[in-house]
């Protein structure tokens, strides 16, 4: 569902989901939590596992645990399978094929020149952010604000993320943040923060199609498309 655009500000901030928008998605995610409720004796459908893409982990992993054992011990049960999956991230993660999306260390170089704050935010824990940063070279002078599950009480579809990023920018206005994802969660916070500019990527996790049935601004390949789009909406830049 694409929406209406009005600019009333030049955008200040672009908030960036990582996996799947400006870190490519190996496939990686699903797997290792597939890996870790398998090894609790669980396993979830390539529906269940799509449908918490974009979550913070252990909301996710809260989700599915619910829907395979119900309450019973549930702190316990979810703890457990959470830290089996950082276990099976790390893993992956430092075996190696972690990179950015093509195009995007132009697009920040791109931003960065015209005064627009970076943001990373994700899903992912701390230590888990750190070591994606970590593998892509990313750990000092690429993004102004880093954002990850840890430091909201709610993950996506709700806008904390956002709302810290903006917080730790100065940002003072949603309309002057754009707000970029390749899943539906990740669109769904961005309407929720109502951002002057909501922009959805097919690079990651969530076809074109799952992704048009969201409220977006617009919908692109990948991020590398971002400066053509900016400099053909009037008022985007300062």
């Amino acid at each position: 569902m694409e929406t209406i655009i009005r600019l009333r500000r030049p955008i200040r901030l672009a908030v960036f989901d990582m996996a799947g928008t400006t870190i490519e998605d190996t496939g990686v995610v699903p797997v290792a939590f597939d890996a870790a409720l398998s090894a609790h004796g669980m396993s979830a459908t390539a529906a269940e596992l799509d449908a918490v893409r974009g979550a913070a982990k252990r909301e996710a992993i809260r989700h599915l645990v619910r829907a395979k054992r119900g309450d019973h011990d549930m702190e316990r049960q979810c703890e457990s399978v959470y830290q089996r999956f950082r276990a099976e991230l790390d893993r992956r993660f430092r075996d190696g094929g972690v990179r950015p999306v093509e195009g995007t260390a132009d697009m920040f170089d791109w931003l960065r020149r015209r005064g627009i704050a970076i943001a990373l935010n994700t899903g992912f824990d701390r230590d888990t952010q750190a070591l994606v940063l970590a593998a892509v070279g990313w750990q000092q002078g690429v993004a102004d604000a880093l954002v990850c599950g840890d430091d909201v009480p709610l993950g996506r579809p709700a806008p904390y993320m956002i709302f810290r990023a903006m917080e730790r920018t100065g940002t003072v206005s949603v309309e002057e943040v754009l707000n970029v994802g390749d899943t539906v969660l990740d669109l769904q916070a961005g309407h929720n923060a109502g951002c002057a500019l909501n922009l959805g990527v097919w690079s990651g996790a969530h076809r074109r199609e799952q992704l048009a049935l969201q409220a977006h601004s617009r919908l692109l390949p990948s991020v590398a498309g971002i400066p053509a789009l900016l400099e053909a909406l009037p008022g985007a830049l300062g």
